[in-house]
């Protein structure tokens, strides 16, 4: 807990925390004209947090982000990390900032990763807007939120070769099966299908 931090109020949750006990937090929140929401974690506790404010209309909430470590998340939206993110949580300026989810409504913070099973190639194709990423085989493809519009950048991964990172509203892939990591979660399954996009709402960063 940084100094900065010590005196306020506080709730201890698992690294992910569960929908009740961001709930437990919401009556407090919806009773101040200003509502502010620290979050102490990694890019998947935010994400958590995020995605269940999307999913009850609460986007309008504040969020300062304290991340102990760098992250991606901490470095895609310029937050610092220890107490120096803990000062900019609580002095920072709150800031309409894009967010980016998935078809399946969870929100992205850092990074997601897709490949194929098992870690295996990615075989497909890749779309950011209209510009094609890829058809074919890959080792991976990576998207990241960014802190501007439009909001998205994919890159491909081809084995030890430079990335060149592509920016846009929307990144969309297709395979025989997929596997999305998102902010270190893999999913326990693959899909035939995955994208990212800018919500049409964006979330309050405090920075």
């Amino acid at each position: 807990m940084p100094i900065a931090l010590a005196s306020l109020p506080t709730t201890q949750t698992a690294a992910i925390p569960d929908t009740t006990a961001i709930d437990e937090l919401l009556p407090v929140l919806a009773a101040d004209s200003l509502p502010r929401l620290i979050v102490l974690g990694e890019d998947a506790g935010l994400a958590a947090v995020l995605t269940h404010l999307l999913r009850t209309e609460r986007l309008h909430v504040e969020i300062g982000y304290v991340p102990v470590d760098r992250t991606y998340g901490s470095r895609a939206y310029q937050t610092g990390t220890g107490s120096a993110a803990a000062k900019r949580a609580l002095d920072g300026k709150p800031t309409p900032t894009p967010l980016i989810r998935d078809d399946t409504g969870k929100v992205l913070v850092g990074r997601a990763t897709i490949t194929g099973r098992d870690g295996a190639k990615l075989e497909g194709e890749g779309y950011v807007d209209d510009i094609r990423l890829f058809t074919g085989k890959v080792t991976a493809l990576h998207v990241s939120p960014t802190l501007d519009e439009p909001g998205i950048r994919a890159a491909v991964q081809r084995g030890l070769r430079r990335r060149r990172w592509v920016s846009g509203r929307a990144v969309q892939v297709g395979s025989p099966g997929a596997v999305v990591t998102r902010d270190g979660i893999a999913n326990d399954r693959t899909v035939p299908r995955s994208s990212f996009y800018r919500h049409d709402e964006p979330w309050i960063l405090v920075r």
